[in-house]
């Protein structure tokens, strides 16, 4: 996977440099620009949402449910959030001076990097390629958009609507696979966020030290779930479900498995079995929202982990349609097949621990996850959590939720990312925060 070895038709530096050249004529820096870049994707997210939603569905199986409120309203909503706040964040920031620089006045502004690079994952392929654009064009950068090659419906939507509806000469959608991501990484940009896992973002980081470039690694890992005693299981299993199974399992931040403690581990199963015969039916390769995985290679990954341990519910799968069930694990083992790495399908194993103790032991022997999930009825237990783990998010009741909350910060700590997104937060991700004084001679 060397880049040298790789060819391809694109011309990534003529790419980038026309990019380049229309942020050297500071157009994108003035507030009309950003304005007009994010009403315009706003008008083809809403009147382009039937094609959006067929390429969902035809890349991934998404209920047209479902795609709407995880991929085109989701952006939709971070455009609006962005929109109403925008003069307040291009506003330069007062800053306190010491008394020795006194008559002076400071003020930090924010300013557009330049040229950035995004580069997006197949599992909301519509989604995770506009929210950080909205991001960067928010802040007056020019960028350039690479969808996923394994979400094709979706990238040659983005790739047909993206230059009818934004300025041409400032955002550029570029698709393909290994041989355009490799053509683009030798160029030089002014950040690069990337959204995948840690193989490939290892890749990124370190095309981007050949030019000192900034990045935003937006990763995974098993995010758990610790089960208290005493919590409301028939409500828990709801929530952990909905959280799952969502997109069938291919989502970052979806609960990888169950912590359990003491006695939870056996009594929550038949509340996770009814759950999922409650929110899909008796047969949920014929609900309409429950989708499918994204191709065979993953299917087969994932097929090779039921063996993990006893099924509670499901396990049905089709090869040929790539259908695989929800999913419950039980008497899962620690060191389990499917205990190695993320999961990213709708399987849930459920592991006992006896303690709080062997809980929080268990989360800080692994990789920081990108999310801590916890249901407890305790604030000890919850204040222990806080304080004795580390994880990108902890999120207490319901499970992915806070991803949907502009105002929090989204990313990952140590293997599970670096950098942070969503409204303010991706404002900043892709600005520079410029010290400026001003001291009189006099």
């Amino acid at each position: 996977m060397a880049p040298q070895t790789l060819t391809t038709d694109l011309d990534a530096a003529a790419v980038a440099n026309r990019l380049r050249r229309t942020f050297a004529t500071r157009r994108t820096t003035t507030p009309d620009w950003r304005r007009d870049q994010l009403t315009a994707l706003r008008s083809l997210l809403t009147g382009h949402s039937d094609e959006l939603l067929g390429a969902l569905a035809a890349d991934l199986g998404k209920g047209p449910e479902e795609a709407y409120r995880t991929e085109i309203g989701f952006t939709l909503h971070e455009i609006d959030h962005t929109l109403a706040r925008l003069d307040e964040w291009l506003a330069p920031r007062p800053a306190e001076l010491p008394d020795r620089l006194l008559p002076a006045t400071a003020q930090v502004v924010r300013e557009p990097l330049g040229v950035v690079l995004v580069i997006a994952p197949w599992n909301y392929p519509l989604q995770l390629a506009l929210t950080p654009l909205v991001g960067a064009l928010a802040a007056g950068n020019c960028a350039v958009v690479k969808p996923s090659e394994l979400a094709p419906a979706t990238s040659a939507a983005l790739a047909r609507l993206l230059p009818r509806y934004l300025d041409g000469e400032a955002v550029a959608v570029v698709e393909g696979a290994v041989p355009e991501t490799t053509a683009l990484l030798a160029e030089r940009f002014d950040h690069i966020f990337y959204t995948g896992n840690g193989t490939v973002g290892r890749i990124v980081m370190a095309a981007a030290a050949r030019h000192l470039t900034p990045v935003t690694l937006e990763l995974g890992g098993k995010s758990p779930v610790v089960l208290d005693p005493g919590t409301d299981l028939a409500a828990a299993a709801r929530r952990i479900v909905t959280g799952k199974f969502l997109n069938a399992g291919q989502t970052c931040v979806a609960p990888d498995y169950v912590l359990a403690i003491g006695d939870t581990a056996r009594a929550v199963e038949p509340h996770l079995a009814e759950a999922v015969h409650e929110v899909y039916g008796a047969d949920p390769s014929g609900a309409g929202e429950y989708g499918r995985i994204v191709n065979e290679r993953h299917f087969d990954r994932l097929t090779a982990l039921l063996g993990s341990g006893r099924t509670v519910v499901g396990g049905a799968h089709d090869r040929v349609t790539r259908y695989l069930a929800p999913t419950v694990l039980a008497d899962v083992a620690p060191d389990a097949p499917v205990m190695q790495e993320e999961i990213f399908g709708p399987i849930l194993p459920i592991v006992p621990v006896p303690d709080l103790d062997a809980a929080i032991a268990f989360v800080n022997g692994r990789d920081k996850p990108l999310a801590l999930y916890a249901f407890t009825a305790s604030e000890a237990t919850k204040h222990r959590l806080l304080t004795e783990t580390s994880s990108g998010a902890l999120t207490f009741g319901l499970p992915v939720a806070h991803l949907t909350a502009p105002g929090l910060p989204f990313g990952g700590v140590g293997e599970s990312g670096t950098g942070r997104y969503h409204g303010e937060y991706s404002f900043d991700t892709f600005s520079h925060s410029k010290a400026v004084l001003d001291k009189p001679l006099g």
